[in-house]
């Protein structure tokens, strides 16, 4: 029934299909242009702060301040190959793996104005 439907609606309009198909290629240049815009607005800036983010992993060394993905503040005492042993507070060190631990970037104190 459908089918009939569709074939009745065709041999009535034949000029149709000429123009369904610029709107077959209108639709598939619109699709292209959101997956560029997804692209440069989402998926690079991701990838870009991902491999930031492992370049400072890779940079941490012994004495380092860091804080793990839980909340856990400490300073890394031993790396090993997938893991940081890290002090917590005297005489606790946790085994903590590196894809869950960031640097603390150290803040440069600020400078405030007065009020007046």
């Amino acid at each position: 029934m459908l089918n009939y439907i569709l074939l009745q609606a065709q041999a009535a309009d034949p000029g149709q299909s000429a123009g369904s198909g610029m709107g077959n290629w209108s639709f598939w240049i619109m699709m292209i242009l959101i997956f560029v815009v997804f692209y440069f607005f989402m998926i690079r800036p991701q990838t870009k702060r991902q491999k930031e983010l492992q370049q400072k992993r890779d940079a941490l060394k012994k004495g380092d301040k860091v804080i793990t993905a839980g909340g856990i503040y400490g300073e890394i005492k031993d790396i090993q190959e997938n893991a940081f042993i890290i002090t917590v507070a005297k005489d606790v060190t946790l085994k903590i793996d590196k894809s869950s631990v960031t640097p603390i970037e150290e803040e440069q104190p600020k400078e405030t104005e007065p009020k007046k």
